[in-house]
């Protein structure tokens, strides 16, 4: 029977357990949070923090392991490479070239020195070396973590004076306490964040969506809903695919799913903002087997052993409008109820809530604070993008 060490335990991990189970594998998860509910469902758990590398290869050789995955988990993929190149397990690529995406400042260079369209942006330790060349950027600028996910410690900059602060946060929630400026690249239509699939290096699976935001939450740039087909046009998505297609070639990747962050400037030029070896959080391969049928999730795991790729052929095909709704609350405070308007209803396939009433919630600063999600389908875009467009109208997690 093989065995897949899976790095975190959060609930985004139980379809990669289901999918381990369905195979005949044995799923075994590790971090240093026991009360993770992933852990409630794999076969074994080992309370081993999932950034300490060493102690993750020390755990994986003991183990014995068949493959190693950090689904959906970005603080562990660059150490999942480092384990599976050190024992010759199946990976995205090297631990040098997965090192490389999941730093923003490195991910940038590379770009830059290829030739691909980037924003300008530079990588520091200090918040007053940011400062001093803060002449360098386009302003507005965007301030981050180098590796940081889920829009933790980003933040937009409009004045120099507020430099200073918005690098002190983003450093707060940086493993290795450097962060990234980098000029904001306002998107043309919606940006993209989905995932995708390669065989053997080969791009075979690309697909784009619509990443939607709540402009009200605490932190803006949590994405707060996605949609599936996207609105970005033909040209640039071709353009995208083939970009990507370039830069997993120069990196020679091999077969993954990746987390993918895509958008068209106001400028008209198609921008890679990120990519990660990994599945994506907020359930977004879920949403691409029910908008597509096209199961990346099970693919991921036959992935992470070597095993043959099944049903991946090209890339999606949508079936209708489809849409997610990251639930979550407005404010700190109990939760009480969730409320969908009747007219919707009839669009409703899917409510996933993650808390029961008298749970307390949070206000959404982060993709951690979400409390559920809705999956929608719809006939026309039409449809989709009046609820889309107008969430609080349709939608509302109600606390007291």
């Amino acid at each position: 029977m093989k065995k897949i060490l899976l790095l975190g335990g959060s609930r985004y991990i139980l379809p990669i357990i289901e999918a381990i189970h369905k195979l005949g594998y044995y799923a075994i998860t590790c971090d240093y949070i026991p009360d993770n509910i992933a852990h409630k469902y794999s076969d074994e758990y080992h309370n081993v923090s999932i950034i300490e590398k060493d102690k993750v290869l020390a755990l994986a050789q003991a183990l014995k392991i068949d493959g190693i995955m950090s689904f959906a988990c970005d603080p562990g993929v660059d150490v999942a490479a480092y384990v599976a190149e050190k024992i010759g397990l199946p990976y995205a690529g090297s631990y040098e070239a997965v090192s490389i995406l999941q730093n923003k400042a490195l991910f940038r260079q590379l770009l830059t020195e290829h030739g691909f369209n980037v924003p300008t942006a530079k990588g520091y330790s200090l918040a007053t070396d940011a400062v001093a060349d803060a002449n360098q950027f386009r302003w507005p600028v965007i301030v981050k973590p180098v590796d940081s996910a889920g829009s933790k410690g980003v933040a937009k900059v409009d004045k120099i004076e507020d430099l200073k602060a918005a690098a002190e946060y983003a450093i707060k929630y940086s493993k290795t306490d450097r962060f990234i400026v980098e000029e904001f690249i306002q998107q043309k239509g919606c940006s993209s964040d989905t995932d995708c699939f390669s065989i053997d290096g080969k791009l075979v699976f690309a697909s784009f969506n619509c990443q939607r935001f709540d402009k009200f939450a605490s932190n803006p740039y949590t994405p707060s809903a996605y949609s599936w087909p996207s609105d970005m046009p033909d040209e640039i998505q071709a353009e995208l695919r083939s970009e990507l297609q370039r830069l997993m070639t120069i990196l020679n990747l091999k077969t993954s799913i990746y987390n993918i962050e895509t958008r068209q400037g106001t400028d008209g030029k198609a921008y890679i903002m990120e990519v990660s070896p990994r599945g994506g959080g907020n359930r977004l391969a879920e949403m691409l087997l029910y908008a597509s049928g096209t199961d990346i999730v099970t693919n991921a795991v036959r992935a992470a052993v070597g095993d043959e790729i099944v049903g991946v052929t090209g890339d999606p095909v949508y079936k209708g409008c489809w849409a997610e709704v990251i639930l979550h609350a407005d404010n700190d405070g109990v939760y009480d109820d969730l409320w969908v308007d009747e007219s919707i209803k009839p669009f409703v396939i899917e409510r996933d809530l993650w808390v029961q009433q008298g749970d307390t919630v949070y206000d959404f600063t982060g993709a951690n604070e979400a409390i559920g999600t809705l999956v929608l389908r719809f006939d026309t875009n039409d449809q989709l993008e009046e609820v889309m467009n107008n969430i609080p109208k349709y939608v509302k997690v109600k606390t007291k």
